[in-house]
């Protein structure tokens, strides 16, 4: 295939340096936005009187033909070709011939591979915030089933206070929100085109970018044509945000490895999301949640890696940038397969509230409400806080509990002890008298629930 660019040249490529030059093998994912692009800019061309109306409905048939050609498989991908522009350019015009020709006037790939990209990621960060909003779901179902399971909370993975899992999962509920809403907001910025920018500097042709944009369903245009064609902030924000789900999946992912594990027996996983051991009968390990854990570092990586090769560029565009697709095609299918194996697995997760409980008895984790106890009598804190120490100290001696010392034991440490301490130190009572807004209490919990239901039935039906 001849290089649309030859006439300047008088040899060809070297094969090896075509080989590495081209980007075929991953910008190919973009043929659907390189035509719907494509057909938006002849539209645009023939309402201007740049090339006539019949060239226009050329050039669209031709296009389509090209795009339900690669959908069924009639056409493949040119090996040869520099680029899916390019590709499907020269497949234009060799069914259209001259006609063909006349598509890439007024613009450049520069602008073209922008708008692509834009087009690109734009679909399918939709597709990651379907996931986002059906992972949060699955938890919202999750918390609503578990509000009376009673664990300990952790602080430095040592046992702290009472909650429930309920408002544990809740916990990640809001950080995907959260996500959601990152998401939301970088399509936001990206969604303008820099279609017209051409190679740098626009053109000296009457065009109409704000048409191309509208019938590209951006909100506008890129106000700058150098900014245009060299801006790739968008990427590095998608993949920030990107980061920062795998982030939170990873974190989820570790509790659910620690709480399957004999140690915790928190939750057990489904036989679907989990594999066993070639040598070791007994082993059920969680490797769904562990491979998530471990493709975390992948999408850092690859934020980092785009981040390295635009830090060094002058304006306007350099082929540095075609480094930007790789990274960011990895990075957006990644957490899109990672997302889409978490969901079911949680909600199939077994949870052992049993176990829970019997966990949450250990620890002394209702230490923290003996002493509210002493202070709502009239103990100032800290004291009421070392005389809870002193007794804590005492059990730990003894091989007792909080809930097993008698009523002499505590009364030893302070006269303000009754009876009716045993029920404030129960871990229901711990659980119900936590009326703070956002606490884990019941009440609390079920309004935490209603809260993320109400932002799961705001979604919109598109991100853009």
């Amino acid at each position: 295939m001849d290089k649309m660019w030859a006439g300047r040249f008088s040899k060809a490529l070297d094969k090896e340096a075509d080989d590495f030059n081209s980007s075929l093998h991953f910008d190919c994912k973009m043929f659907r936005q390189d035509i719907c692009g494509s057909i938006a800019h002849a539209q645009m061309l023939a309402k201007q009187g740049i090339i006539t109306t019949a060239d226009c409905e050329e050039i669209i048939d031709g296009l389509t033909g090209i795009l339900e050609d690669i959908e069924n498989g009639r056409l493949t991908f040119d090996s040869d070709a520099e680029d899916i522009h390019m590709f499907i350019e020269s497949e234009l015009t060799a069914r259209k011939g001259d006609v063909g020709k006349r598509l890439h006037t007024a613009r450049s790939r520069n602008d073209q591979v922008a708008v692509d990209i834009r087009l690109y990621l734009r679909d399918e960060a939709e597709k990651v915030n379907d996931l986002l909003y059906s992972l949060i779901e699955v938890i919202r179902d999750k918390a609503a089933e578990n509000q009376d399971a009673i664990l300990p909370g952790y602080t430095h993975l040592q046992r702290a206070q009472p909650i429930t899992f309920a408002h544990h999962l809740l916990a990640y509920a809001q950080m995907f929100m959260r996500d959601a809403s990152r998401l939301q907001d970088a399509v936001k910025r990206m969604n303008y085109s820099p279609l017209g920018s051409c190679a740098l500097s626009g053109t000296t042709y009457d065009t109409d970018r704000e048409y191309e944009a509208e019938k590209l369903g951006f909100y506008g245009i890129m106000q700058n044509s150098i900014d245009g064609v060299s801006d790739r902030d968008f990427c590095v924000e998608l993949m920030s945000a990107f980061s920062i789900i795998m982030m939170h999946l990873s974190r989820f992912s570790e509790e659910i490895i620690l709480w399957s594990s004999w140690e915790f027996k928190f939750v057990e996983l489904d036989d679907s999301y989990t594999t066993g051991s070639s040598i070791m009968p007994q082993k059920k390990n969680p490797d769904m949640a562990e491979l998530v854990r471990g493709k975390t570092g992948r999408v850092y990586g690859d934020l980092f890696a785009l981040l390295t090769s635009l830090k060094g560029l002058p304006l306007a565009y350099n082929k540095d940038m075609q480094e930007d697709k790789e990274a960011i095609f990895d990075s957006i299918e990644t957490v899109q397969k990672c997302l889409s194996i978490f969901a079911p697995m949680l909600a199939t997760m077994t949870v052992l509230k049993e176990n829970m409980y019997s966990a949450a008895q250990k620890g002394f984790i209702n230490a923290t409400d003996l002493a509210d106890y002493l202070v709502k009598k009239g103990m100032p804190f800290r004291t009421a806080y070392k005389i809870v120490g002193q007794t804590v100290a005492e059990c730990i001696e003894k091989n007792k509990v909080l809930e097993t010392l008698t009523l002499d034991e505590y009364k030893a440490h302070s006269d303000l002890f009754s009876e009716d301490l045993f029920n404030e130190i129960s871990l229901e009572t711990c659980i119900s008298k936590r009326i703070s807004a956002g606490s884990t209490g019941y009440k609390s919990v079920e309004k935490q629930i209603e809260f993320v239901t109400e932002f799961i039935n705001g979604k919109k039906e598109s991100i853009y």
